[in-house]
């Protein structure tokens, strides 16, 4: 949405029964809602947004987790093999 779209300098040119100055406020009463209804609508659009990223946030940190434990478990594997290797280099 642009910052175009929330203008309040739009006037709807419809006549009016309430006279000039009712009209001037009947117009910016509906700008106004037209204003707040868009900006609703963003606030839920980046609400969405927000969990969204939220979501993503939490799987890359559950994948980061499950990469580091990987990488301990083939890191203690290689460490007993080097402990191993080096107790039949002194036992021939």
């Amino acid at each position: 949405m642009k910052d175009d779209d929330l203008d309040l300098t739009n006037r709807m040119d419809e006549p009016n029964e309430f006279g000039a100055a009712s009209e001037t406020a009947a117009t910016n009463l509906i700008l106004l809602s037209r204003r707040i209804d868009q900006l609703l609508t963003r606030c839920e659009r980046l609400a969405q947004e927000n969990q969204t990223l939220r979501d993503q946030h939490d799987a890359l940190q559950a994948e980061r987790d499950a990469l580091r434990d990987k990488y301990e478990h083939s890191r203690a594997r290689i460490d007993a093999m080097i402990v191993r290797l080096k107790g039949l280099e002194q036992n021939p």
